[in-house]
Parts: C-alpha cells; sequence; structure tokens
C-alpha cells in the first residue's frame, strides 16, 4: 500500500517537477530560472522562493544531472529554506504542473560509453520488448498473477512455473521457470541490454569468456585454498536490488521499476509450503522466496546477479589484497587462495568475509566451508587444483566405466537417473571433463562413438 503523501511532501515534489522540467538546457539551474519556474507552478512569486532558488542553484552540474524527481524532492523538503513557506499564515497552492520530457539519467563514469537500449517511457518500453501496453502491464504487475481472460476456472494464472529437483547432498531445488510470453521479454532483455554491461572481473560464473576452468585455474599451485559458499544466492538479491541496478544504467523510474519486475518474482505460498515440509526450507529462506526476488530459472537472473554482487566482488578483492591472496567468484561459490601464511589467517578472512557478506545483503553457508592446504586434493567448483586444472580422477574413471556399460549393454541400462536426453547428458559430461583435460576427452569420446542409439531409448526399471 503507497504512503499518503503529507502536504509539505507533496509540495516539494510540486517543485521538484517544476525545477527539473528545464534544468538540462543552459543556464536551467541557475537561481533565477529556477525561482520563474518555482513562481509559474504556485501562480506568483513569494519571498521564500528567492532563498531556496539561491540554495539549489549553488548545487553542483554533475548533481544536478544526476537528480530525479524523488530525491530533489526530498532535497526541497529537508531545506531550511523550504521551512519560510509554512511560517506565514497562508499556506503556498499549486496552481500548474510543469513537467519534463522523460529521458534517460546519465550513467556513473565507466559506463557511459556502453550502448545501452534508450528507453525512457513505459510506451517505448513495450514498443522495445514488441508487447503492447496492456500486455506488458500484465506481465509487470505487482501481483504478477491475474485472472485469464480465457480461463473458465477464474483461478490466477501465474507468470512461472515450478519444478523441484533433488539436490545431490539431500533437499530439493526450487526452479521457477517463466512461461513463453515473460520468457521471450527476459530474454530481449539479457541479450540487448545486461550483456553490454560488464562485471567484476573476480567474476567468473555466467560471463562470455570466462568459465568453471577460468575460475580454478587462477588457484592452481597455491599453498592454501579456501572455499565459502552464499546461501540462496539469487533468492537473496531482491527486487530493490534489481531496481537500483537498471537506476545505475540510466533508466527513469517507471522504466527501472517494470525492468526488475520482469526480472523478479514472488514464488507462491503453496510451493514455499511444500519446501517447508519438506524440511529443506528454514524461516528465512521462506522469508526471502516470499519476496520479489532472482528467480533461478530465469534466464536473466545469472547477469543480474552478477550485476547486483558487484560491490561484493569489489571488497573481497580488495580484502584477498589484504591478505596477499587471490579472490574469484563462479555464482555463489568464493574461492580464495594464497601461500602457506595464509592457513593460520583463516579464521580472520572467515569473520571479515562473513561481514561483508551480509552487509551486502548475502549470507555464508555455515556448513560449506573448506580450508585445502596442498597436500590434501584441492577442488574449486568440482575441479582439482592442487598441480594442475584438471577434473577428478575418479569422475574421469566413473564416467569412462557407464560409457563402456553403454557400448556393451546398450545407453538404457545405464540411465539409473532417468535423464529425459541421456545422449546430451554424457555428451555434457565429457565436455565438462574436456574443458580441462583434452587427452581425457578424446578417450571418452572413442567409447561414446562406440554407443548403439539406434531404437527406442528405455530407462532401466
Amino acid at each position: 500500500m503507497t504512503r499518503e503523501l503529507s502536504y509539505r511532501e507533496w509540495l516539494a515534489r510540486s517543485l521538484a517537477r517544476a525545477l527539473l522540467a528545464d534544468a538540462r538546457q543552459p543556464g536551467g539551474t541557475a537561481p533565477g530560472a529556477l525561482r520563474a519556474r518555482a513562481a509559474a507552478t504556485l501562480g506568483g512569486d513569494a519571498p521564500w522562493l528567492k532563498p531556496l532558488a539561491e540554495a539549489l542553484g549553488n548545487r553542483s552540474q554533475s548533481t544536478w544531472r544526476r537528480s530525479d524527481l524523488p530525491a530533489l524532492a526530498n532535497a526541497i523538503h529537508e531545506m531550511p529554506e523550504f521551512d519560510a513557506a509554512f511560517e506565514q499564515d497562508k499556506l503556498p497552492r499549486v496552481r500548474r504542473i510543469i513537467l519534463r520530457p522523460a529521458e534517460m539519467l546519465p550513467r556513473p563514469t565507466g559506463l557511459d560509453h556502453f550502448a545501452l537500449p534508450n528507453i525512457p517511457t513505459l510506451a517505448e518500453l513495450a514498443q522495445w520488448l514488441e508487447l503492447d501496453a496492456d500486455r506488458l502491464a500484465w506481465l509487470t504487475s505487482p501481483a504478477q498473477a491475474f485472472r485469464a481472460p480465457d480461463d473458465a476456472s477464474g483461478q490466477p494464472a501465474s507468470h512461472y512455473r515450478y519444478q523441484l529437483q533433488p539436490k545431490r547432498l539431500g533437499g530439493l531445488r526450487l526452479l521457477e521457470i517463466p512461461k513463453a510470453d515473460l520468457k521471450r521479454a527476459q530474454r530481449r532483455v539479457l541479450d540487448d541490454l545486461l550483456r553490454h554491461v560488464p562485471v567484476h572481473e573476480a567474476a567468473h560464473g555466467f560471463v562470455p569468456g570466462r568459465s568453471v576452468a577460468s575460475h580454478a585455474a587462477a588457484h592452481t599451485g597455491r599453498d592454501v585454498v579456501i572455499g565459502f559458499d552464499l546461501r540462496d544466492f539469487f533468492t537473496a538479491i531482491r527486487a530493490s536490488r534489481v531496481h537500483a541496478t537498471f537506476r545505475t544504467l540510466g533508466y527513469p523510474e517507471g522504466v527501472a521499476r517494470a525492468l526488475a519486475a520482469l526480472c523478479t518474482h514472488r514464488t507462491d505460498a503453496a510451493v514455499i509450503e511444500r519446501l517447508r515440509d519438506d524440511g529443506g526450507l528454514d524461516w528465512m529462506g521462506a522469508k526471502r522466496l516470499a519476496a520479489p526476488h532472482l528467480p533461478q530459472g530465469s534466464p536473466c537472473s545469472p547477469a543480474l546477479a552478477n550485476l547486483c554482487a558487484f560491490r561484493l566482488d569489489l571488497r573481497l578483492e580488495g580484502l584477498a589484497w589484504v591478505f596477499g591472496a587471490t579472490y574469484t567468484r563462479y555464482a555463489d561459490d568464493l574461492v580464495f587462495s594464497g601461500p602457506a601464511s595464509l592457513r593460520a589467517q583463516f579464521n580472520a578472512l572467515r569473520a571479515w568475509v562473513d561481514g561483508i557478506a551480509a552487509d551486502e545483503g548475502f549470507e555464508l553457508h555455515p556448513r560449506k566451508v573448506r580450508c585445502m592446504p596442498t597436500h590434501r586434493q584441492q577442488r574449486v567448483t568440482g575441479v582439482v587444483v592442487n598441480d594442475k586444472a584438471n577434473a577428478p580422477r575418479e569422475d574421469f574413471d566413473r564416467l569412462k566405466a557407464v560409457l563402456h556399460r553403454c557400448a556393451l549393454h546398450g545407453p538404457a541400462s545405464q540411465n539409473r537417473e532417468r535423464h529425459a536426453d541421456f545422449r546430451a547428458y554424457l555428451l555434457g559430461r565429457i565436455a565438462w571433463i574436456g574443458q580441462l583435460n583434452t587427452a581425457r576427452k578424446t578417450r571418452l569420446m572413442r567409447l561414446f562413438e562406440r554407443i548403439e542409439w539406434t531404437g527406442p531409448m528405455q530407462t532401466p526399471s
């Protein structure tokens, strides 16, 4: 529910609209020009407008370029010069609303030269997404659930479908998968907007040119490798942070809110209840899902998560420098590596990482902390990094045995996990090992090519 504005807030907002109308024109922020637009809004001049306009005219041009309506209205509301408007018998009245044309806001230094789509209004956002205005409103509604016009049952039609998948170490993983219309819009946002924005150099997950291999390679041959995991990485990123990211990229308030609504989701209560019944979801996890968050399963979520974690990466990279270590992140996997002295500093490093993560809105998983000295097998996202980045020998041997039995007895005999496309699954496992060791990939592909894939594909009973 939107809070009702007080009269002082409403007056400050009306003045802010007028002052922003020509603020980017030559001389538009001079005290005289500001006073004239304020007087036009009030239907006449007033003595208190002169000191107010002079105080606002002293603001720097960079401040004016970055000012939006809420920020300027709040600044006016808090100014002592504005108090004089309410110290007279007759309160000022707004006689005219002066609006400026909608336009993109300037982006921070370093992001200003990237070619992002110019979308100053909701109408232009709908056109860019190839949607009509009503369809955009339907997809970006705060409730994110509408009664479908062709649904005779009258039940709300969600924009997402849910999948629960078993985790390797127990529990269920929730996938929130957007339906066709929303997914098409999200894909456009990803391909034509988010992919043009660089992420921090420490981020290796979901970044073109970087991978599990590059993430692991940064930590090969180190005396100590230390790993941390973030709990509920995607769901910990709220819609407010996504909205702030789009605002930073220069999109006006309304467009930024619509983009954030397109890319975030509030999980259905029945799904949350199912996860809690399973025992794999605590109270805080349920609270995260109940609020608008980045859904795991949306094409936009990985790119947005990396952008929203930029400050986290920046601070953790600085922390690594202090400890004489190297830092990289692959999605929720944080890894530090360095000299033998880092092992003695483990508790201090852990405390700092925990504090920085909490300050940035994340939480470390207490049971997923690893300190791996060189005499133990050091793994980074499943990759062994003691001497060079390589897949664990046991993973290679296990996959080789599966391929061998598939060649002898047919693939159906080995599809015990009932993969819908077992052939693609095996090729994916071979590719994962192959990106780290081409010789092993060659050996595995020879076995794969011996498998007979003709005939119906049946899973074992």
